[in-house]
């Protein structure tokens, strides 16, 4: 037996988040000797062109002499984002509906187009 599954052999409490094709897992495991840590795993799904699809897995093992000092970080850089970005996400991969909108200089000017070719009479061949 591989020594990962030796490690999480014990699941004491879990908990699911789902958040669009993305999946985390929060584990609260045993060791051998009876102490706890966490796993995260992150669990998103990939579909294949012929409509199969599969998963890709990363995890993450949190043991109790780093969670103070994770926990720390982990409200300090989501407080960081928070407050500079707000709640509402503005991701065009995040929003269905999300469209470019460009502004215009005033209501009836049109946007400008830029040509990718350059425009040559034959008389000038």
């Amino acid at each position: 037996m591989r020594e990962n599954d030796m490690l999480e052999k014990d699941e004491i409490f879990s908990k699911v988040l789902r958040a669009g094709r993305r999946t985390y897992f929060f584990d609260v495991r045993a060791t051998k000797a009876d102490d706890y840590y966490i796993t995260i795993t992150e669990s998103k799904k990939f579909t294949e062109e012929d409509g199969s699809f599969h998963f890709k897995k990363h995890k993450i093992y949190l043991y109790k002499e780093d969670f103070t000092a994770f926990k720390e970080i982990l409200d300090e850089m989501t407080s960081f984002v928070l407050n500079n970005k707000g709640e509402e996400v503005i991701s065009e991969r995040h929003q269905k509906d999300f469209k470019k909108e460009y502004a215009l200089e005033s209501e009836h000017e049109t946007p400008r187009v830029e040509k990718s070719f350059t425009d040559i009479d034959f008389d000038d061949i």
